[in-house]
């Protein structure tokens, strides 16, 4: 794992005797907080985890390999403030851009894995985050490996204009050109997945788990109310609506996110040994 990128996501907490739960300001003690993978014990809100912090979670020790970890967003439309905000969230986060692609193991199972982070510019879609993306599916097909992908943005960067929106296309294709070779493709979908994002590549899983109250949409609740001028169901585009409606296959609890993740590998390997096993239809 890059040494820097995950001291840089720990540091913050490694200060503090407690951590302060957003939703119900409830004092944890850190030891306990990182214990309970940042979710609160009070109230179970789930803090937004930066991306090497949740491959740190998700992978096996010493099985962590990024993968292209030099990729970095550049300023195509020269839009104002945009390189100095950049190069301010590189130091602050130790991340290169807001998405971390690795290849590692799951309880011993190999997959792709990608983690959206969002600290940085809410973890919108860029073109390089969208060529990470695209470059995780790619070299997952060539491996013949799952793909795993943890969504959090707030959608395509305006910062980029068009540019930004053509990741939606490229993305979506790379990971049809990726399932249609028989690769499986999980979505876990974490708070907030919004935006381009959430109208491309984290919509099209194979299977499809989130966070609990995780916000899952294209456009936010208050713009679709002005858009449409009704009231919206209580807990619209919340994870748990979303699961009861048909939107989700399930609402997975982080402390359940690995040993999930892991059990869909393993059927997933015994679903290709049978099939490897059966022999082809004589037409």
């Amino acid at each position: 794992m890059r040494e820097g990128g995950r001291a840089a996501a720990a540091r913050p907490q490694a200060q503090t005797a407690f951590a302060q739960c957003t939703a119900c300001g409830a004092a944890v003690p850190a030891e306990r907080w990182a214990k309970e993978l940042l979710v609160c014990p009070q109230c179970g809100f789930h803090s937004p985890v930066g991306a090497y912090q949740r491959l740190s979670m998700v992978l096996d020790p010493g099985t962590f390999r990024e993968l292209d970890a030099p990729l970095t967003g550049l300023d195509p439309l020269t839009f104002p403030g945009y390189r100095e905000k950049l190069e301010a969230l590189r130091r602050r986060t130790g991340l290169c851009e807001a998405a971390v692609a690795a290849r590692g193991k799951i309880e011993g199972h190999r997959a792709v894995v990608v983690a959206l982070d969002s600290r940085f510019l809410m973890g919108s879609m860029g073109v390089a985050v969208g060529e990470k993306v695209a470059r995780a599916a790619e070299a997952a097909g060539k491996a013949k490996l799952p793909l795993i992908v943890f969504s959090a943005s707030g959608g395509a960067r305006m910062q980029e204009g068009i540019l930004s929106l053509m990741q939606m296309a490229k993305t979506a294709a790379a990971f049809q050109r990726f399932q249609s070779t028989g690769g499986l493709y999980i979505a876990y979908l974490t708070h907030p997945t919004t935006g381009g994002v959430t109208a491309s590549f984290a919509s099209l899983g194979d299977i499809t788990l989130a966070e609990p109250g995780a916000l899952i949409g294209f456009a936010g609740p208050r713009v679709i109310e002005q858009t449409i001028g009704e009231t919206l169901p209580e807990g619209f585009q919340k994870a748990e609506y979303l699961e009861e409606h048909g939107f989700l296959d399930a609402v997975v609890p982080r402390s359940q996110m690995r040993e999930t993740l892991a059990h869909l590998l393993r059927l997933h390997k015994k679903g290709e040994s049978r099939h490897g096993k059966q022999k082809p239809n004589a037409h």
